[in-house]
């Protein structure tokens, strides 16, 4: 049922403990249980399982659960030991597992939305079940007494909740690239901003209470982090994914971003450095270094006699340039640019070898990435892939 393997501590890799096979369907979402050898999956195959690490080393299901219909997505709190399960029919199933995991115990029903739930998120402080759904609300319920106590219409089906319980901040991303913060009350909530950075819909939200930052993945593969406590709108921008990002987790004890695209990319972020902005793309009629005017500025091309060119801009300082001069390429790591992109001439000769010392370290899990969710009392990455596995991984070679 899965393979332990034996891992190889010296390389500055994560290193791979243990895979987790037997599904007839992709695994939706799955979990480490903490303080226990043993992770809690739910999969598009109708199954509930959690697996328990065995004397041999192998991990074998303690519970197989099948439902009636998919299970979308699951949350699990540990102290409660209180599992609640997405339907793909808009309903939430709510189980107790027994201490030591060999048992689950019905406990209650939600019929939370209308159509497929895409998140869901048990708050133990507020006694509150959270949830969204593809029929565009987001739904508040009181977990002692199963009644609904609040709804919200978003603009898109969505697919990235977190919350802050402190000051009751629940954190929405949509699929039209939106995040939207709310303020909940017992029965209602108010809306207190939207802001929005992303080209393609938000696939992944992840809130660090202690620095006050959320972090936003897209499928535009793009990873922005919003500082929320800073109050003065500062977005940075981080590239370094060449797909859909699929999951965000952020070690603060370390002050390292975890994240991972479909392509089977696990990157480690650096956060514990200073980051810029990236400047805003200025607008102009001609270029901003030759004066060349752009194909669109037939007034210029008449009175010079020139051809128009195509406009471009420099990823450094923003400015509306020829491809003439940006023709040079570099990294610009502080700025979020893991990958080379587009500069200006001046910005190029600007740039140091010190200023494209990467701040990330880029590893293959090889295999799809659908969902992965990191421990961070052990150390420990699991990773659900397109191949219906799931991956167990050692961080600590590179979460130190």
């Amino acid at each position: 049922m899965a393979a332990e393997i034996q891992p190889h501590p010296q390389a500055r890799t994560p290193c791979l403990l243990s895979k987790i096979e037997a599904f007839q369907d992709v695994v939706s979402t799955a979990v480490i249980i903490p303080k226990e050898d043993g992770v809690i999956s739910v999969s598009e195959d109708r199954t509930i399982r959690v697996w328990l690490k065995r004397d041999s080393g192998q991990y074998w299901p303690s519970v197989y659960h099948t439902l009636t219909t998919s299970c979308s997505c699951m949350s699990f709190n540990p102290e409660t030991r209180r599992l609640s399960v997405g339907m793909d029919t808009g309903s939430i199933c709510e189980f107790i597992l027994s201490e030591d995991y060999n048992k689950m115990t019905p406990a209650s029903t939600y019929q939370a939305h209308q159509g497929r739930v895409t998140v869901v998120l048990f708050v133990l402080e507020m006694e509150w079940l959270l949830s969204t759904g593809q029929d565009k609300s987001f739904n508040w319920h009181c977990s002692e007494s199963g009644q609904q106590l609040g709804t919200h219409r978003t603009a898109a089906w969505v697919s990235g909740l977190q919350f802050d319980v402190e000051t009751r901040h629940a954190f929405v991303g949509d699929q039209s690239g939106q995040v939207t913060i709310l303020k909940l009350e017992q029965d209602s909530c108010s809306l207190v901003t939207t802001f929005k950075g992303h080209t393609g819909n938000v696939t992944a939200l992840c809130w660090d209470p202690v620095q006050r930052v959320l972090f936003s993945g897209s499928s535009d593969h793009s990873i922005i982090m919003w500082d929320i406590g800073g109050r003065k709108g500062t977005a940075i921008e981080l590239q370094g994914h060449n797909d859909k990002v699929q999951g965000l987790c952020y070690a603060s004890h370390t002050r390292q971003l975890i994240s991972c695209s479909s392509d089977g990319s696990i990157v480690i972020w650096n956060m514990d450095v200073t980051r810029q902005e990236t400047p805003e793309w200025l607008d102009s009629d001609s270029c901003q270094k030759c004066e060349q005017p752009f194909f669109w500025n037939f007034k210029q091309m008449w009175d010079s006699k020139k051809i128009g060119l195509r406009q471009h801009h420099c990823r450094k300082c923003g400015q509306a340039v020829c491809g003439k001069c940006s023709s040079r390429r570099s990294t610009i790591p502080l700025m979020g640019f893991e990958f080379e992109v587009r500069v200006c001439d001046s910005c190029s000769e600007s740039i140091s070898d010190e200023d494209r010392a990467p701040t990330v370290t880029f590893h293959d899990s090889k295999h799809g990435i659908v969902y992965m969710h990191y421990e961070p009392t052990t150390g420990n990455l699991l990773t659900s892939g397109t191949d219906k596995v799931l991956k167990l991984w050692d961080m600590s070679p590179v979460v130190s």
